[in-house]
């Protein structure tokens, strides 16, 4: 049986009771996100980490005891992190802590979607459900969706873009070729510079092109053709 994509599990910590609404409302209007929880401080953040995984952490910086910066340098394996401030003036360290986004108080939800936009293509599976099924994240106008790799027929690069085709749509990622095959992995097979290819769509293996299932012909890069009939000589 196939597996349905875990959401992206996100964790509120911030010490104003709106900026729980805001961000609860946000989550929750937005698919592919879900809310494990909401800390009023570093030390509630801290035992909720303990005992849930998470993958998106909404951090606010100006907090009682132990601020968000400090929060979040303390963390060995800090979760992707955004930060949420009032204040400007803690940008450039925020980003010197390698953080996905920055957004300032007040922000809408269109700028809210372009911080979690920033998520990389494919989230973790989580460690204890080694069947939780892979896929990829893409910004959509209603919000996020899940496109598994299994529906992924074969990868296009578009200069600062990729074009994930499968067998009904088509979708564009801000990502690079590079990226992608590092996301991926193997059933997927790199057969030129601008192609990756599923190998369960490949069909037959032409001197020049790879032939897929759908009849779509893709040119083989001269520096990948060993590679790929290595992969099909297993």
């Amino acid at each position: 049986m196939t597996t349905t994509p875990a959401p992206v599990r996100c964790l509120i910590v911030d010490d104003e009771p709106l900026a729980h609404q805001v961000l609860t409302q946000f989550i929750g209007q937005t698919p592919g996100l879900t809310l494990t929880g909401k800390c009023r401080n570093a030390m509630e953040a801290y035992e909720h980490l303990a005992q849930h995984p998470v993958d998106l952490l909404f951090l606010d910086i100006e907090m009682p005891l132990v601020t968000g910066l400090n929060f979040l340098k303390s963390l060995t394996h800090p979760p992707k992190t955004v930060l949420t401030t009032a204040y400007r003036e803690y940008a450039y360290e925020g980003y010197e802590l390698d953080v996905l986004d920055y957004l300032l108080k007040p922000f809408s939800y269109e700028r809210f979607m372009k911080a979690v936009a920033r998520l990389p293509a494919t989230q973790p599976a989580p460690p204890a459900d080694s069947t939780t099924e892979k896929y990829l994240l893409v910004k959509e106008r209603q919000g996020l969706l899940k496109v598994p790799h299994r529906d992924i027929v074969y990868v296009e690069g578009c200069k600062d873009y990729v074009k994930i085709t499968t067998a009904t749509k088509s979708y564009l990622l801000h990502h690079t070729m590079k990226e992608m095959v590092e996301v991926l992995g193997q059933p997927f097979l790199r057969v030129h510079r601008s192609f990756i290819v599923a190998a369960a769509h490949i069909r037959m293996l032409q001197p020049d092109n790879v032939l897929l299932l759908d009849n779509t012909l893709l040119p083989i890069g001269n520096s990948h053709r060993a590679d790929l009939l290595a992969y099909f000589k297993k």
